[in-house]
């Protein structure tokens, strides 16, 4: 129990990633007094759905391309190589370099020296060098983050919540924007950006992986631990966006409304802890995303060793590390506003696979199902991806506007659920299960 327990500290610590802590307190300053409402939807997203996205590899008794399989075996290498490398090297992993240096280094540095690209190249040599170090080994990860990381973390952003509780910065003000219409939707939609959905499906490997290396091999056995450390996550994650979220929606009348959610937290710490507010706001951004950069690093690095096994889990690491560091260097505004378009397109087919391999006993688990549904999907969310990117296909957005929940980005539901039911009256006429 107690090596379950610690897993599951693991686990919460490489979901907590830099996006986990910054988007909750701006959510706070926007949802004011709808916080309630507004972090409902985001716990969905942010911590529902990825405890469901773990309990699905634990069902599946594999990774990700074990459930994307179903649907038919090139579609699971695809979807599942497209969803490594989203999370990994060409968004998640960078992110975690780029976020810390923004947030825990920028603002020690002189002007002239913030504006400079060398100081940032610097950092990111050191913070992939250490990521490197510590994921070469992945069997140490429990000890190295479940032991020693996390309990960090708790210790900074709990200085933080506890601090802000006993010594409120404001009343809670109004809410602001699409918060004071559709509070649920939008913050719904919000979680997508934590990224933890698809993070969940590329940890459950890993997750398995040390179980494994404990001793733990038995498939209930593994479900089990999987399930006991996919609570421990879920709640330890619950926790920490709640207050995250009060932290933001009592900060407005000391700091003002900000852009993002960095700024809030940097705002805020000062307030609260004066001029060690800084130091504890870059112990915790770094500790936190160092945590997530290990874990994916080393989830895609198992992942590629069982794709091409002549090539060495190390020499994985050194890859992904090293391709994250040069991409890193782009810079955090650029990356984000790449990876957005292309989370609206690969979320929502995410979630329905998901949601369906729990169901697909049901419907003999035949591909048909699984095909229509997920067509249906790809047909909205794609377009919703090319607007995120600002590329509007007129007819079709003008079509897709009728859909029940478009303009809250979900609109892919309905015709998920209707792709699904057509897939299931035409299970007479399909091939059998896969």
């Amino acid at each position: 129990m107690q090596k379950n327990f610690i897993i599951g500290l693991m686990l919460f610590a490489l979901f907590l990633g830099a996006g986990n802590i910054i988007f909750p307190p701006k959510l706070g300053q926007l949802a004011g007094d709808e916080l309630f409402i507004a972090m409902a939807g985001f716990l969905i997203t942010g911590v529902g759905l990825p405890l469901i996205a773990i309990l699905a590899i634990a069902n599946a008794g594999g990774g990700l391309q074990t459930i994307a399989g179903r649907v038919h075996p090139a579609f699971g290498t695809i979807f599942t190589l497209v969803v490594y490398m989203a999370i990994g090297p060409f968004f998640g992993i960078p992110r975690t370099a780029t976020v810390s240096y923004e947030i825990g280094i920028i603002p020690f540095l002189s002007e002239s020296m913030a504006s400079s690209s060398w100081p940032l190249a610097l950092f990111t040599i050191g913070f992939f060098l250490i990521t490197v170090a510590l994921a070469l080994n992945p069997a140490k990860l429990v000890d190295r983050i479940g032991k020693i990381l996390t309990p960090v973390l708790f210790l900074v952003i709990g200085a933080l919540a506890v601090k802000s509780i006993l010594s409120p910065m404001g009343v809670i003000g109004q809410p602001q924007g699409d918060f004071t219409t559709h509070p649920f939707f939008r913050s719904f939609v919000d979680g997508y950006l934590t990224m933890d959905v698809i993070a969940a499906l590329v940890f459950g490997i890993v997750v398995i992986n040390t179980l494994k290396a404990e001793g733990v091999t038995e498939s209930r056995a593994v479900m089990k631990a999987m399930i006991f450390a996919g609570v421990v996550a879920a709640v330890g994650l619950t926790l920490v966006y709640i207050s995250l979220g009060f932290i933001g929606a009592t900060s407005v009348d000391a700091i003002g409304l900000q852009a993002n959610g960095g700024t809030v937290l940097a705002l805020a710490s000062k307030v609260l802890y004066g001029p060690y507010g800084s130091v504890i706001l870059a112990i915790t951004i770094i500790s936190a995303c160092l945590t997530t950069s290990i874990g994916l690093v080393s989830a895609c690095a198992q992942y590629f060793e069982e794709l091409f096994p002549r090539y060495s889990y190390r020499t994985f690491v050194l890859i992904f590390a090293g391709f994250s560091a040069l991409i890193a260097n782009v810079g955090l505004t650029e990356l984000i506003s790449i990876s957005i378009p292309v989370l609206l397109m690969i979320y929502p087919l995410a979630i329905v696979l998901l949601l369906m391999s729990f169901i697909d006993k049901w419907f003999g688990r035949r591909p048909i199902v699984y095909i229509l549904a997920l067509l249906a999907t790809a047909f909205v969310s794609i377009f919703d991806g090319l607007r995120g990117a600002d590329i509007n296909v007129t007819p079709i957005t003008k079509l897709l506007a009728y859909l029940p929940f478009y303009d809250q980005k979900l609109g892919w539901l309905v015709p998920a659920i209707v792709g699904a039911l057509i897939g299931v009256t035409l299970i007479p006429f399909s091939k059998k299960r896969v």
